[in-house]
């Protein structure tokens, strides 16, 4: 015998008694009258069993209720609704019923002790038998698979006093930030020592060959700019949903001493300007997909007059 054929002996075995649900209130307030339950009995009652509903089952189609196992019995057999006859379905008429919890839930609130009843019956119909519910059986496992999600939760969730990262479960993306002011002045420089040495060694042959001449001074310069500040550490490793936002954000913590002061700084990548909602992944798999990483960006501290200049 099912769990379900259990429910239905235990909705037999209540009743559908004339319990009187209370005497009528002494006053006319509308909201204090009572009724009988044998005026409820028409509504939450199964129109197979004739007992009250357990498990409440409604079929979808036609929305008429029945115990669970007395539908299910009877679809068996047949794929019309018991009580308005009308096809469920032609071939899989259990689809089309689903557990009513709602009402359900009213059955045990408007009739005295059937819950508990039910409850004890069922529980006593497997233990004769030596077999374990099926209702028990389901809690516990819900039960357990609440707990290992707890645990899995409280494993994943780092503790605020900690140093823990909290994006280490996501997908990370290595970076390369340069300046790119810095690498233009060290591109430029190195340029710069080539053509000296190339023109010097120049001078030396043609010194061989004539007569010495006085050397012209070095061109002079104003007053020497400050060199480009680079990051000590230019090696970052972060969350792929990172935005171009957070990096500004970043730099100009390190750079400019101040997160404020993020709207001072451009990132490129490509010699092309990042936009500020962009994510991480969005401009590796678009400007970066075909190439080794670290992805290399370049950040440019735009500098709007000479202090800011000397402090950087």
């Amino acid at each position: 015998m099912s769990d379900d054929e259990a429910g239905v002996s235990g909705a037999k075995g209540a009743g559908a008694g004339d319990a009187d649900a209370g005497a009528g209130a002494a006053g006319g307030d509308p909201m204090e009258k009572r009724c009988l339950l044998r005026d409820l009995n028409e509504m939450i009652t199964c129109k197979i069993c004739h007992g009250y509903l357990i498990d409440a089952t409604t079929v979808t189609e036609c929305l008429h209720t029945f115990c669970k196992s007395c539908i299910v019995k009877h679809l068996e057999d047949c794929n019309t609704c018991p009580e308005c006859e009308d096809m469920i379905h032609q071939s899989h008429p259990l689809d089309y019923i689903a557990f009513d919890r709602t009402m359900q839930d009213l059955v045990y609130k408007i009739v005295p002790g059937l819950e508990q009843d039910e409850h004890d019956r069922e529980r006593k119909f497997y233990a004769d038998r030596g077999l374990p519910c099926p209702k028990d059986q389901m809690a516990e496992e819900e039960s357990e698979e609440g707990k290992k999600a707890e645990e899995e939760e409280a494993q994943r969730t780092p503790d605020a006093n900690t140093n823990m990262d909290f994006h280490r479960f996501d997908e990370q993306v290595n970076l390369l930030l340069e300046c790119k002011a810095a690498v233009a002045a060290a591109a430029a420089s190195a340029a710069s020592a080539a053509a000296s040495t190339s023109s010097a060694a120049a001078a030396t042959s043609e010194g061989a060959k004539s007569p010495k001449s006085p050397r012209s001074p070095p061109p002079t310069t104003s007053a020497a700019s400050p060199p480009p500040k680079n990051l000590k550490r230019k090696f970052v490793r972060c969350s792929s949903l990172a935005t171009v936002t957070h990096l500004k954000k970043f730099i100009a913590k390190k750079l400019l001493n101040s997160l404020e002061r993020y709207k001072d700084v451009d990132i490129m990548c490509n010699d092309e300007p990042l936009y500020k909602d962009h994510t991480l992944k969005f401009v590796y798999v678009t400007r970066w997909r075909t190439k080794e990483p670290p992805m290399r960006l370049q950040y440019v501290p735009r500098v709007t007059d000479t202090s800011q200049a000397q402090s950087l």
